[in-house]
């Protein structure tokens, strides 16, 4: 359960309890917050930037827990006095069926909030209390894997007193689904996009890397990492696309449904090989570049057809993931296949040319990359 990129906040009063309701157990929520996702933009480069430097090897990003958390001390304050606990959103469903009077976070969730140090496995407690950050609202933190209680009542089928984990992270859940040999990467294009790989065991990331570096070190399983190139921009940037032209299709007093146009501009696609036209498509800017912005350039008569259009945009795609992590660092690192997943890739087969065009090792598509059965691997192998 949550993001790929694992940043989800949720504020919320652990007074929540569970009360019959026609002869059913039913959980009640009292005092809960809105949940904030990786989409956020509430944190400006100009806020992060004024915030003290973390002791992590991740650096912060607008959407991550402590620094949304950080927002609404400085301008919000009144908001954090009515919550007691902090956490994701599935962090708050374990609390929920474990009844747990304090929410618990697997390392993995607590890596994408910031302030939160792999190597020690705690929080940057001296950092977050010298900024008087409210740090009573942090959870504690676990294992990757490790069980975070029962469950105290039956819920949807499942028995009182069932084991429950602690909450994983969506994207290495996803990973572990489908990563079977070490010579494997996985791209993943869904609203984001994320290539990946594993490190070899003891390998650490290094402490403060530099803001401009593309490739963050996400925690695995057993103390492992992944590194990743996690792009802001992928199934999200065509679906803009998408919708820009049914809205111009409006204006201009015709109608056709979205599924309609993402069938035939693909279509269109396929049927164009090489444009000369150049789209850079970081319409929500980068983690490591938070100010780039979306472009199109060497634009010619030739090439204003939707088909080169569409066909441009999907090379942008897979060339901007490329160059965050580029064929030499595949290769460096043994890595003989990737394994294609994800809704925006598996339903476009321009994106699909496009990764087969720029990565020069075999592409494999269809194969099962689930984060509900990557979860279960790991804790059916605890």
């Amino acid at each position: 359960m949550g993001s790929y990129s694992g940043e989800q906040t949720k504020v919320y009063y652990l007074g929540c309890h569970w009360i019959n309701s026609e002869n059913l157990r039913v959980f009640e929520p009292k005092e809960v917050s809105r949940l904030v996702t990786w989409e956020d933009g509430r944190c400006t480069t100009d806020f992060l930037s004024s915030l003290p430097q973390p002791r992590s090897h991740i650096n912060l990003s607008s959407g991550f827990g402590c620094a949304t958390i950080f927002w609404y001390l400085k301008n919000r304050p009144e908001f954090l006095q009515q919550y007691d606990a902090a956490g994701t959103i599935q962090d708050y469903v374990v609390a929920m069926l474990c009844g747990l009077q304090k929410p618990l976070m697997s390392v993995q969730n607590a890596a994408s909030w910031g302030y939160f140090n792999t190597r020690t496995k705690t929080w940057n407690m001296d950092i977050l209390q010298e900024w008087r950050f409210p740090t009573l609202l942090l959870p504690n933190v676990l294992d990757a894997g490790s069980r975070a209680g029962k469950t105290t009542y039956e819920w949807c089928g499942i028995p009182q007193g069932a084991d429950v984990g602690v909450a994983l992270g969506d994207f290495q859940c996803s990973v572990r689904s489908s990563l079977s040999e070490s010579s494997d990467a996985v791209l993943n294009i869904s609203t984001s996009a994320q290539l990946t790989f594993s490190m070899p065991e003891g390998f650490q990331p290094e402490d403060h890397p530099s803001p401009a570096q593309a490739v963050t070190y996400f925690p695995y399983f057993k103390d492992k990492y992944l590194a990743v190139a996690a792009s802001l921009n992928g199934g999200n940037v065509f679906a803009s696309f998408v919708t820009m032209l049914a809205q111009w299709t409006a204006e201009l007093g015709l109608e056709t449904s979205d599924s309609n146009i993402y069938s035939r501009v693909i279509s269109a696609a396929l049927s164009v090989n090489d444009p000369q036209l150049a789209i850079c498509p970081t319409l929500f800017g980068e983690r490591h570049s938070p100010d780039s912005h979306a472009s199109v350039s060497n634009l010619t008569p030739a090439d204003l057809s939707l088909g080169h259009v569409t066909r441009a945009l999907c090379r942008g795609i897979i060339e901007n993931i490329h160059n965050m992590m580029p064929s030499h660092r595949l290769k460096e690192s043994g890595i003989k296949r990737i394994i294609g997943s994800g809704s925006a890739l598996a339903r476009n087969d321009a994106l699909k040319q496009e990764v087969e065009r720029i990565f020069p090792v075999p592409v494999v598509y269809g194969k099962d990359v689930d984060s509900a059965v990557g979860a279960a691997l790991v804790m059916l192998q605890q």
